[in-house]
Protein backbone atom coordinates (compact mmCIF):
# COMPACT_ATOMS: atom_id res chain seq x y z
CA UNK A 1 0.00 0.00 0.00
CA UNK A 2 1.42 3.32 -0.64
CA UNK A 3 2.19 6.14 1.84
CA UNK A 4 3.02 9.91 1.91
CA UNK A 5 5.68 11.71 3.23
CA UNK A 6 3.65 11.56 6.33
CA UNK A 7 3.85 8.18 6.31
CA UNK A 8 7.51 8.25 5.66
CA UNK A 9 8.46 9.81 8.67
CA UNK A 10 5.82 7.06 11.00
CA UNK A 11 7.55 4.33 9.70
CA UNK A 12 10.64 5.97 9.74
CA UNK A 13 10.25 5.87 13.41
CA UNK A 14 9.07 3.07 14.18
CA UNK A 15 12.03 1.53 12.64
CA UNK A 16 14.41 3.56 15.03
CA UNK A 17 12.21 2.62 18.01
CA UNK A 18 12.27 -1.18 16.78
CA UNK A 19 14.13 -3.59 19.49
CA UNK A 20 18.10 -4.22 18.35
CA UNK A 21 18.42 -8.48 18.11
CA UNK A 22 21.61 -10.25 19.76
CA UNK A 23 22.48 -13.37 17.67
CA UNK A 24 21.03 -15.95 19.44
CA UNK A 25 17.46 -14.17 19.37
CA UNK A 26 17.72 -14.01 15.30
CA UNK A 27 18.96 -17.56 15.24
CA UNK A 28 15.68 -18.44 17.29
CA UNK A 29 13.60 -16.21 15.63
CA UNK A 30 14.36 -17.45 12.01
CA UNK A 31 14.09 -21.45 13.31
CA UNK A 32 10.80 -20.44 14.38
CA UNK A 33 9.74 -18.80 11.09
CA UNK A 34 11.27 -21.93 8.75
CA UNK A 35 10.24 -24.69 10.90
CA UNK A 36 7.00 -23.57 12.34
CA UNK A 37 6.13 -20.76 10.08
CA UNK A 38 5.59 -18.50 13.14
CA UNK A 39 3.84 -15.44 11.67
CA UNK A 40 5.10 -13.40 15.51
CA UNK A 41 9.06 -14.51 15.12
CA UNK A 42 8.53 -13.10 11.39
CA UNK A 43 7.26 -9.80 12.07
CA UNK A 44 9.72 -9.56 15.01
CA UNK A 45 12.73 -10.29 13.09
CA UNK A 46 11.40 -8.18 9.87
CA UNK A 47 10.68 -5.18 11.99
CA UNK A 48 14.15 -5.17 14.12
CA UNK A 49 15.86 -4.56 10.42
CA UNK A 50 13.56 -2.29 9.06
CA UNK A 51 15.57 0.39 9.94
CA UNK A 52 18.39 -0.74 7.67
CA UNK A 53 16.17 -0.84 4.91
CA UNK A 54 15.07 2.64 5.00
CA UNK A 55 18.96 3.61 5.21
CA UNK A 56 19.37 1.81 2.22
CA UNK A 57 16.56 3.00 0.60
CA UNK A 58 17.92 6.68 1.33
CA UNK A 59 20.65 5.80 -0.61
CA UNK A 60 18.87 5.79 -4.28
CA UNK A 61 16.86 9.06 -3.26
CA UNK A 62 19.33 10.50 -6.14
CA UNK A 63 18.27 8.65 -8.83
CA UNK A 64 15.00 10.72 -8.41
CA UNK A 65 12.45 8.03 -7.08
CA UNK A 66 9.96 8.78 -4.24
CA UNK A 67 11.24 8.09 -1.17
CA UNK A 68 7.58 6.17 -0.12
CA UNK A 69 8.36 3.87 -3.22
CA UNK A 70 12.08 3.19 -2.17
CA UNK A 71 10.76 2.29 0.76
CA UNK A 72 7.98 -0.06 0.12
CA UNK A 73 10.42 -2.26 -2.10
CA UNK A 74 13.55 -2.30 0.51
CA UNK A 75 10.32 -3.60 2.74
CA UNK A 76 9.84 -6.37 -0.42
CA UNK A 77 13.39 -7.22 -0.53
CA UNK A 78 13.35 -8.00 3.52
CA UNK A 79 10.33 -10.12 3.46
CA UNK A 80 11.89 -12.21 0.78
CA UNK A 81 15.08 -12.41 2.61
CA UNK A 82 12.97 -13.45 5.30
CA UNK A 83 11.59 -16.20 3.40
CA UNK A 84 14.78 -17.36 1.84
CA UNK A 85 16.88 -17.24 4.83
CA UNK A 86 18.68 -20.15 5.98
CA UNK A 87 19.67 -19.56 9.97
CA UNK A 88 21.67 -22.82 10.08
CA UNK A 89 24.32 -21.41 7.13
CA UNK A 90 25.94 -19.38 9.92
CA UNK A 91 25.40 -16.07 8.40
CA UNK A 92 24.12 -13.01 10.57
CA UNK A 93 20.52 -12.70 8.86
CA UNK A 94 21.26 -8.76 8.27
CA UNK A 95 24.28 -9.33 6.42
CA UNK A 96 22.07 -11.77 3.80
CA UNK A 97 19.07 -9.34 3.80
CA UNK A 98 21.57 -6.81 2.29
CA UNK A 99 21.62 -8.13 -0.85
CA UNK A 100 17.75 -8.72 -1.40
CA UNK A 101 17.06 -4.92 -0.16
CA UNK A 102 19.54 -3.55 -2.69
CA UNK A 103 18.43 -6.00 -5.72
CA UNK A 104 14.62 -4.73 -4.91
CA UNK A 105 15.12 -1.18 -4.85
CA UNK A 106 17.69 -1.08 -7.72
CA UNK A 107 14.93 -3.20 -9.79
CA UNK A 108 12.50 -0.86 -8.97
CA UNK A 109 14.99 1.99 -9.90
CA UNK A 110 15.67 0.69 -13.19
CA UNK A 111 11.77 -0.17 -14.05
CA UNK A 112 11.16 3.31 -13.30
CA UNK A 113 13.83 5.09 -14.62
CA UNK A 114 12.83 5.67 -18.16
CA UNK A 115 9.72 4.54 -19.99
CA UNK A 116 11.94 2.57 -22.82
CA UNK A 117 12.81 -0.07 -20.02
CA UNK A 118 16.53 0.39 -19.12
CA UNK A 119 17.43 -3.35 -18.46
CA UNK A 120 18.41 -5.93 -15.88
CA UNK A 121 20.51 -8.04 -16.73
CA UNK A 122 23.84 -8.17 -14.47
CA UNK A 123 25.99 -6.34 -16.11
CA UNK A 124 23.35 -3.68 -17.11
CA UNK A 125 23.02 -3.45 -13.59
CA UNK A 126 26.61 -2.97 -13.01
CA UNK A 127 26.23 0.34 -15.52
CA UNK A 128 23.45 1.61 -14.53
CA UNK A 129 24.60 2.04 -11.17
CA UNK A 130 27.98 2.82 -11.52
CA UNK A 131 29.07 4.34 -14.86
CA UNK A 132 28.41 7.67 -13.81
CA UNK A 133 30.90 6.94 -10.51
CA UNK A 134 33.72 5.26 -12.39
CA UNK A 135 33.55 7.75 -15.14
CA UNK A 136 34.02 11.06 -12.84
CA UNK A 137 37.03 9.19 -10.77
CA UNK A 138 38.36 7.81 -13.89
CA UNK A 139 38.37 11.65 -15.59
CA UNK A 140 39.95 12.89 -12.28
CA UNK A 141 42.34 10.73 -12.24
CA UNK A 142 42.73 11.45 -15.97
CA UNK A 143 43.61 15.49 -14.75
CA UNK A 144 45.88 15.05 -12.30
CA UNK A 145 48.47 13.20 -14.89
CA UNK A 146 47.30 16.07 -16.93
CA UNK A 147 45.89 13.91 -19.78
CA UNK A 148 42.63 14.11 -21.95
CA UNK A 149 40.77 11.30 -22.28
CA UNK A 150 37.98 11.34 -25.49
CA UNK A 151 34.91 9.83 -25.33
CA UNK A 152 35.86 6.33 -27.05
CA UNK A 153 38.62 5.97 -25.01
CA UNK A 154 36.97 6.82 -21.60
CA UNK A 155 34.20 3.97 -22.61
CA UNK A 156 36.64 1.66 -22.89
CA UNK A 157 38.49 2.00 -19.89
CA UNK A 158 35.00 1.82 -17.84
CA UNK A 159 34.33 -1.52 -19.31
CA UNK A 160 37.60 -2.80 -18.25
CA UNK A 161 36.62 -1.48 -15.49
CA UNK A 162 33.70 -2.39 -14.67
CA UNK A 163 34.03 -5.54 -15.96
CA UNK A 164 31.11 -5.70 -18.78
CA UNK A 165 31.55 -5.77 -22.80
CA UNK A 166 31.88 -2.42 -24.57
CA UNK A 167 29.13 -2.43 -26.36
CA UNK A 168 27.01 -2.65 -23.33
CA UNK A 169 28.96 1.31 -22.37
CA UNK A 170 28.07 2.44 -24.88
CA UNK A 171 24.22 1.25 -25.20
CA UNK A 172 24.01 2.49 -21.26
CA UNK A 173 26.07 5.51 -22.14
CA UNK A 174 23.61 6.56 -24.97
CA UNK A 175 20.61 5.40 -22.56
CA UNK A 176 21.82 7.41 -19.70
CA UNK A 177 22.33 10.75 -21.55
CA UNK A 178 18.90 10.79 -23.43
CA UNK A 179 15.91 11.61 -21.87
CA UNK A 180 11.76 10.45 -22.79
CA UNK A 181 9.98 13.34 -24.72
CA UNK A 182 6.00 13.49 -24.66
CA UNK A 183 4.01 11.84 -27.82
CA UNK A 184 2.13 14.70 -27.51
CA UNK A 185 5.05 16.70 -28.96
CA UNK A 186 4.80 18.46 -32.13
CA UNK A 187 7.27 17.09 -34.95
CA UNK A 188 9.49 19.65 -36.19
CA UNK A 189 7.87 20.71 -39.80
CA UNK A 190 4.63 19.22 -39.84
CA UNK A 191 2.43 21.91 -37.86
CA UNK A 192 -0.13 20.42 -35.63
CA UNK A 193 1.24 16.38 -35.82
CA UNK A 194 1.88 15.31 -32.81
CA UNK A 195 4.35 12.13 -32.54
CA UNK A 196 1.17 10.26 -30.96
CA UNK A 197 -0.30 10.14 -34.87
CA UNK A 198 2.52 8.12 -35.98
CA UNK A 199 2.30 5.51 -33.59
CA UNK A 200 -0.04 2.21 -35.64
CA UNK A 201 -2.29 1.07 -34.19
CA UNK A 202 -2.15 -2.45 -32.93
CA UNK A 203 -5.50 -3.01 -31.43
CA UNK A 204 -7.59 -6.28 -32.93
CA UNK A 205 -9.89 -4.85 -36.03
CA UNK A 206 -13.84 -5.90 -35.74
CA UNK A 207 -13.10 -8.74 -37.98
CA UNK A 208 -10.29 -10.22 -35.83
CA UNK A 209 -12.16 -9.74 -32.52
CA UNK A 210 -15.35 -11.89 -33.91
CA UNK A 211 -13.42 -14.40 -35.05
CA UNK A 212 -11.80 -14.87 -31.23
CA UNK A 213 -14.97 -14.59 -29.54
CA UNK A 214 -16.39 -17.30 -31.46
CA UNK A 215 -13.09 -19.47 -30.92
CA UNK A 216 -13.33 -18.84 -27.14
CA UNK A 217 -16.63 -19.92 -27.25
CA UNK A 218 -16.04 -22.78 -28.97
CA UNK A 219 -13.41 -23.91 -26.71
CA UNK A 220 -15.36 -22.84 -23.62
CA UNK A 221 -18.00 -25.36 -25.13
CA UNK A 222 -15.06 -28.40 -25.12
CA UNK A 223 -13.59 -27.82 -22.28
CA UNK A 224 -17.35 -27.49 -20.53
CA UNK A 225 -18.49 -30.78 -21.78
CA UNK A 226 -15.27 -32.72 -21.00
CA UNK A 227 -15.11 -31.24 -17.51
CA UNK A 228 -18.59 -33.12 -17.56
CA UNK A 229 -17.20 -36.44 -18.36
CA UNK A 230 -15.35 -36.42 -14.84
CA UNK A 231 -16.41 -37.60 -11.46
CA UNK A 232 -17.19 -34.41 -8.87
CA UNK A 233 -14.21 -35.45 -6.88
CA UNK A 234 -11.93 -35.20 -10.28
CA UNK A 235 -13.60 -32.30 -11.58
CA UNK A 236 -13.29 -30.21 -8.02
CA UNK A 237 -9.47 -30.89 -8.25
CA UNK A 238 -9.33 -29.98 -12.42
CA UNK A 239 -11.01 -26.83 -11.61
CA UNK A 240 -9.02 -25.66 -8.01
CA UNK A 241 -5.58 -26.75 -9.74
CA UNK A 242 -5.55 -25.78 -13.29
CA UNK A 243 -8.40 -23.36 -13.89
CA UNK A 244 -8.03 -20.46 -10.87
CA UNK A 245 -6.12 -17.81 -11.17
CA UNK A 246 -4.34 -18.74 -7.73
CA UNK A 247 -4.17 -22.45 -7.48
CA UNK A 248 -5.17 -24.47 -4.17
CA UNK A 249 -1.92 -26.35 -3.26
CA UNK A 250 -2.10 -30.33 -3.01
CA UNK A 251 -1.70 -30.22 0.59
CA UNK A 252 -5.18 -28.13 0.93
CA UNK A 253 -7.16 -30.04 -1.47
CA UNK A 254 -5.94 -33.43 0.32
CA UNK A 255 -7.27 -31.56 4.46
CA UNK A 256 -10.37 -30.87 2.10
CA UNK A 257 -11.38 -34.39 0.70
CA UNK A 258 -9.32 -36.60 3.18
CA UNK A 259 -6.38 -37.91 1.41
CA UNK A 260 -3.22 -37.27 1.01
CA UNK A 261 -1.19 -35.10 -1.04
CA UNK A 262 -0.02 -37.79 -3.08
CA UNK A 263 -3.68 -39.39 -3.71
CA UNK A 264 -4.34 -35.88 -4.90
CA UNK A 265 -1.46 -35.79 -7.38
CA UNK A 266 -2.66 -39.47 -8.65
CA UNK A 267 -6.65 -38.46 -9.30
CA UNK A 268 -4.85 -35.02 -10.94
CA UNK A 269 -3.24 -36.87 -13.61
CA UNK A 270 -6.09 -39.28 -14.12
CA UNK A 271 -8.62 -36.76 -14.35
CA UNK A 272 -5.84 -35.08 -16.59
CA UNK A 273 -5.68 -37.92 -18.90
CA UNK A 274 -9.39 -38.57 -19.31
CA UNK A 275 -10.20 -34.85 -20.27
CA UNK A 276 -7.13 -35.28 -23.31
CA UNK A 277 -9.50 -38.20 -24.67
CA UNK A 278 -12.46 -36.48 -24.49
CA UNK A 279 -11.25 -33.68 -26.20
CA UNK A 280 -9.57 -36.01 -28.53
CA UNK A 281 -12.73 -37.50 -29.46
CA UNK A 282 -14.54 -34.09 -29.68
CA UNK A 283 -12.04 -32.28 -31.65
CA UNK A 284 -9.00 -33.80 -33.09
CA UNK A 285 -6.13 -32.33 -33.90
CA UNK A 286 -7.12 -29.09 -31.93
CA UNK A 287 -7.77 -31.34 -28.11
CA UNK A 288 -3.76 -31.34 -29.01
CA UNK A 289 -3.18 -27.87 -29.12
CA UNK A 290 -5.30 -27.21 -26.29
CA UNK A 291 -4.11 -29.73 -23.90
CA UNK A 292 -0.36 -29.20 -24.47
CA UNK A 293 -0.98 -25.86 -24.00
Amino acid sequence: MAFDDSGVRMVTRRAMGAEMLDADTELALARAWRDEHDEKALHRLVNAYMRLAIAMAAKYRRYGAPMPDLIQEAGVGLMKAAEKFDPDRGVRFSTYAVWWIKASIQDYVMRNWSMVRTGSTSSQKALFFNLRRVRARLEREAGAAGEVLDGQRLREMISVEVGVPLRDVEMMDARLSGSDFSLNAQQAGEEGREWLETLEDDTPQAAETVARDADLARVRGWLAEALGSLSPRERLIIVERKLRDEPRTLESLGQELGLSKERIRQLEAQALTKLRKRLESMTGAAAEMLTSA
